[in-house]
């Protein structure tokens, strides 16, 4: 019996993977959980069909996020704090202040997909955080933070 996965199975297979098992375990316990449907001619057909357009969109989706990683490449952003003696900050720099930074110079990333490379930043100087813009496509990018 060929179902068509809705759901990672452990030791099966995958979402969306088309794959052969017994008919009880098909019956009994895959499709009823919600975890496959069965593999007719017309479920196939819908199913390869979704699979092209998803490819499509993903395609579109990885070509802006190079695009974004493209930008990012050789941009230094700077990023103003308060300084205390010996050029210590008082607080630190995190992820909020890199995503306002990089909004303000026209690129949109939510600060969940940006990951400080050294934390915490506690001083005047230059460091890097990395992008991560797609699930194949992340871009290193280098911040500066200065006093004011």
């Amino acid at each position: 019996m060929q179902v068509i996965l809705k759901k990672n199975v452990d030791k099966l297979g995958y979402k969306d993977e088309v794959v052969t098992v017994k008919p009880g375990y098909g019956r009994n316990f895959l499709i009823p959980q919600g975890y496959a449907e069965i593999a007719t001619a017309s479920t196939l057909k819908a199913h390869n069909e979704v699979l092209k357009q998803r490819a499509h969109k993903e395609n579109k989706v990885k070509e802006e996020a190079e695009a974004v990683a493209t930008k990012l490449e050789n941009l230094v952003i700077k990023i103003g704090a308060k300084v205390g003696e010996n050029d210590k900050i008082f607080g630190s720099i995190n992820t909020i202040q890199l995503s306002e930074a990089l909004s303000k110079e026209g690129i949109e990333i939510d600060r969940k997909s940006i990951k400080i490379v050294n934390e915490p930043i506690k001083e005047v100087g230059t460091y890097e955080a990395e992008a991560n813009l797609h699930k194949d496509v992340k871009q290193a990018f280098k911040f500066e933070v200065v006093g004011e």
